[in-house]
């Protein structure tokens, strides 16, 4: 079955740079069926955006990258059904027991729809001014997976890593989630990364767009899952669709742009993720566009 997602990026170009709107907005995807909304995070951003390595960076330096935790929370108190999400939460920049206490908390204030997207960023700088070392990442981020996973269904808890210990520690709220809170990767397709995902997680969110390439991906992704006792076809992966233009026509068509999806699907995907801020000029379009998903995806399924 195949979900549709929205990205909030960009949305406040929409509503002449009032971010707080975001939450009306969230509200009517929600009241439209859109099974997820996801946010993405920077802490700071670094001068050298050609460091970016899937292209050219797609916003300018001076782009407002909200805080997720906090967008999402205010986001919670006005939706219902609506699944939130980040695409993705760089969270080794945070500590270990704070994110568990972040993504509990979200996930009782949200009655149980959190399903995260975590991720280790692109660029050292973030890491810099965070005081956190860019060589460990991929470490810390196990570590703190580790330590969410203990601190949702322990008490009293202890840990010893290589970055961070404590010994007999008590963490509540608890996710209302049976099980804890569904964790997603946004990582590059290695053997290393799908074996990580298949450990800790319930599906990827890759950058890759090509539906042949991707095939292979996710093929792999679920051969890790098989390779730790798991069902392949568990598997989530979330795809972001690149709007797509009629034969002759210069401006994205909705309709072509769903055609395109088949593929994607075929390959694997699970979700079909859209951002709003590409094909609306003004939120008086928003919700008709909303329509226009959920009506795609219920006509796919």
């Amino acid at each position: 079955m195949v979900q549709v997602s929205i990205g909030l990026i960009g949305l406040e170009r929409l509503m002449e740079g009032d971010f707080a709107g975001v939450v009306d907005v969230a509200r009517q995807a929600d009241e439209a069926g859109i099974d997820m909304l996801a946010i993405t995070d920077h802490v700071v951003m670094g001068e050298h955006l050609e460091n970016y390595p899937y292209g050219p960076f797609p916003m300018p330096l001076d782009y407002p990258w909200f805080e997720p935790m906090t967008v999402l929370s205010a986001i919670a108190g006005v939706t219902k059904n609506i699944r939130l999400s980040t695409g993705v939460l760089i969270s080794p920049l945070r500590p270990a027991v704070l994110l568990a206490k972040q993504l509990a908390t979200l996930d009782v204030m949200s009655r149980g729809r959190v399903t995260i997207g975590l991720g280790i960023g692109w660029q050292k700088e973030e890491y810099d001014a965070s005081g956190l070392p860019w060589q460990n990442r991929y470490t810390r981020m196990d570590e703190q997976v580790a330590v969410c996973k203990l601190l949702w269904s322990t008490a009293p808890a202890s840990f010893s890593g290589k970055t961070v210990n404590f010994d007999r520690i008590h963490a509540y709220p608890r996710p209302v989630q049976q099980g804890g809170i569904p964790l997603w990767f946004g990582l590059k397709p290695t053997e290393k990364n799908f074996a990580r995902i298949a450990e800790y997680g319930e599906g990827w969110i890759p950058m890759e767009r090509n539906a042949e390439v991707l095939a292979i991906h996710i093929k792999a992704l679920r051969d890790a899952f098989a390779a730790k006792g798991r069902d392949p076809g568990s598997a989530q992966v979330r795809v972001g669709l690149r709007p797509a233009a009629a034969p002759g026509q210069d401006r994205p068509d909705l309709d072509t742009t769903f055609a395109t999806a088949s593929a994607l699907i075929e390959a694997g995907a699970t979700m079909i993720d859209f951002m709003p801020s590409a094909w609306c000029k003004t939120t008086a379009e928003l919700p008709g566009f909303f329509k226009r998903l959920a009506a795609w995806r219920d006509s796919t399924n």
